[in-house]
């Protein structure tokens, strides 16, 4: 069964995208699709890296754990709120601190905002760093809109019936891309 790791990106007093790291969580769990874990940056509080993983000294064990999930999972959603069209320094700081553990790695995006349109506009910038990188970004995305109005702090979505639909299909084409990979793996 293919693991996958969920960035809870967001750090802020009062956070919203925590809420729907968990309902993803739950929802991966309870159908079995795979395992999961979340990552949640704001227990991490990791401090501005001032290198790049492979390039410290003396790294931190806790530094060194969050590169070993990443690097073990099959694939990473990242969720994130959208901060002025951008994401948080918190994501950024740690998508740069890693960079082989990003190869190739399947990643789905899941953005959230307080306003109508889901965070879209941070689809593109985080996007286009993950490229850099080189991880392999999932062409289904998971925009979420008005998400206070829309999941409660325990990640329960106020239409499940709905998400739940929208979710599969995130997760289906996800999947498929980890399944890929590891296809191309075994060639």
């Amino acid at each position: 069964m293919p693991h996958i790791a969920i960035i809870s990106s967001s750090v802020r007093t009062g956070r919203n995208t925590h809420r729907v790291a968990l309902f993803f969580e739950k929802y991966i769990s309870n159908s079995k699709l795979a395992t999961s874990e979340i990552l949640d940056l704001k227990e991490y509080n990791f401090p501005i890296f001032e290198e790049r993983l492979k390039h410290q000294d003396d790294p931190a064990k806790k530094t060194l754990e969050f590169a070993d999930k990443i690097k073990k999972a099959d694939g990473v959603i990242i969720a994130t709120p959208e901060y002025n069209g951008g994401y948080p320094a918190s994501l950024k700081n740690v998508v740069d601190l890693l960079y082989d553990e990003w190869h190739r790695k399947p990643i789905g995006l899941v953005t959230v905002s307080a306003g109508a349109f889901g965070g879209t506009q941070v689809m593109r910038a985080i996007q286009f760093t993950l490229w850099k990188m080189h991880a392999w970004v999932v062409p289904a995305m998971f925009p979420v809109p008005k998400v206070e109005s829309n999941y409660d702090e325990h990640g329960n979505p106020t239409d499940k019936e709905g998400t739940e639909k929208r979710a599969h299909k995130f997760l289906q084409e996800m999947l498929w891309c980890i399944k890929a990979k590891q296809k191309m793996n075994d060639a």
